[in-house]
């Protein structure tokens, strides 16, 4: 019994442990990435392209083929002193051959380089997906923390108005203030304890919206608290093009579209390539058999025999000329042509969208900046004035009226303070992000 005892409390020991677990943002986004069903559908697109490879190079390759056929006739035929006589014959034969393309204008080659291609883009396509999930997880777990950090901003301010209002009642009690003053102070409890539910309920969500991403459950959730050491709002890049021409260097779209254009290069080389001969080599060797049933007057040879007797070995070269082919060459070509032109303009154009979204990410950052330094600004102020306001309250010097608007100030500006530090933390890792900084320390 003991021994169930302690193996149930056991259980439940490292139930508990589990269930208070804190992820971690860097366990967050390792999570993600390992477990993520787009990364791992992209995965197997790079195997898929890693395939086109292999077959691409089997065309270097000889191919190896056998082939075997039989027939039965039966009906008037010549025998070998060539009399005609009803007969029954069996015919087969068995033969080996292998083909090689000694050249082809280079189609081969370049089939291969294009393959070789096709893997890396697909490298860079899930890499712009890992970059994509990355910031999603930063973005959903720093609303995480700023949801955290209202709900701990709207409990004390409920824990105060609670405290508040045993004064209050003491006032009211001894007559000193009047039963509206006690109704008062009673909504406001009530109010805070309603936003306390409000912000329960957002950190919730944002609970939700993160597990959701990592693709787990919600139930028991909670995430580690980040140690923001903000020294000062100034930002690290004097301007936007010094993180636009790093991003030209790192950004996975970028490489992507320029093999995009060495993509298009290959198959103007595939294309001009029909335009040559093909000159093939051909190697065989075949046998055959022959049985003829109702052949009285000469005896069939054994099947060993006739196969051994009937060999036969060939060797052939064949080159095709093309002369013409209803101009599916020519129109090939002038495709090929036309897509590295689009594919040309396609990385002007992400180049003018990435240097678009960062100056945008810039000023948004700036202007971050500048809102946090506001809000720490006002955040003093409004703490000041609080700490007057109670002074004043406690003497009897202020109504309650003015004192829950000098809170409700306090509890705007710190909300407003929470909500810009997080704002620019998040502005300012997605500048690094661009810049090709590490993100997640």
């Amino acid at each position: 019994m003991k021994i169930k005892i302690l193996l149930f409390l056991s259980i439940l020991s490292t139930y508990s442990l589990f269930a208070q677990k804190k992820w971690t943002l860097k366990e967050c986004v390792e999570h993600a990435l390992k477990n993520n069903i787009t990364i791992k559908q992209n995965e197997l697109n790079i195997e898929l392209a890693e395939k086109d490879v292999a077959i691409a190079r089997g065309s270097f390759l000889p191919d190896l083929s056998a082939s075997t056929n039989g027939s039965f006739t039966s009906g008037l035929s010549q025998d070998r002193n060539g009399v005609l006589q009803n007969t029954q014959n069996f015919n087969s034969s068995f033969n080996l051959s292998s083909e090689v393309t000694v050249f082809n204008g280079f189609r081969n080659l370049n089939t291969y380089k294009q393959a070789q291609l096709g893997v890396k883009s697909s490298k860079l396509d899930l890499e712009v997906i890992e970059n994509d999930i990355i910031l999603r997880i930063i973005n959903t777990y720093l609303n995480t923390l700023f949801a955290k950090e209202n709900l701990e901003v709207a409990k004390i301010q409920h824990n105060i108005s609670k405290k508040q209002i045993e004064r209050v009642q003491a006032q009211f009690e001894a007559g000193v203030i009047p039963k509206g003053n006690l109704l008062n102070a009673k909504s406001t409890v009530a109010n805070d304890l309603q936003n306390v539910v409000l912000q329960e309920n957002a950190l919730n969500l944002a609970f939700l919206q993160l597990t959701q991403l990592l693709q787990i459950s919600s139930d028991n959730f909670d995430v580690e608290n980040i140690e923001i050491d903000i020294v000062s709002s100034t930002l690290f890049f004097d301007n936007s093009k010094e993180i636009f021409s790093n991003a030209l260097d790192n950004r996975p779209e970028i490489k992507r579209a320029i093999l995009d254009i060495d993509n298009a290069e290959f198959n103007i080389k595939i294309s001009k390539g029909s335009y040559l001969p093909t000159l093939s080599l051909s190697l065989g060797v075949g046998s055959s058999y022959f049985h003829q049933f109702n052949n009285l007057r000469f005896s069939n040879d054994n099947f060993f025999s006739q196969i051994n007797d009937r060999v036969q070995y060939s060797v052939g070269a064949s080159l095709r000329i093309p002369i013409f082919n209803r101009f599916q060459t020519k129109n090939r070509l002038a495709k090929s042509l036309i897509n590295k032109e689009v594919s040309e303009i396609a990385l002007e154009n992400e180049k003018l969208q990435l240097k678009q979204t960062i100056e945008q990410a810039y000023l948004d950052t700036k202007a971050a900046a500048k809102a946090f330094e506001a809000a720490e600004v006002s955040l003093i102020a409004q703490k000041e004035a609080f700490k007057n306001a109670q002074v004043s309250y406690d003497y009897g010097a202020t109504t309650q009226f003015d004192f829950d608007q000098v809170r409700n100030r306090l509890v705007a500006a710190e909300s407003a303070m929470i909500r810009a530090k997080y704002d620019y933390i998040f502005k300012t890792r997605v500048l690094k992000f661009y810049s090709g900084e590490p993100v997640i320390n």
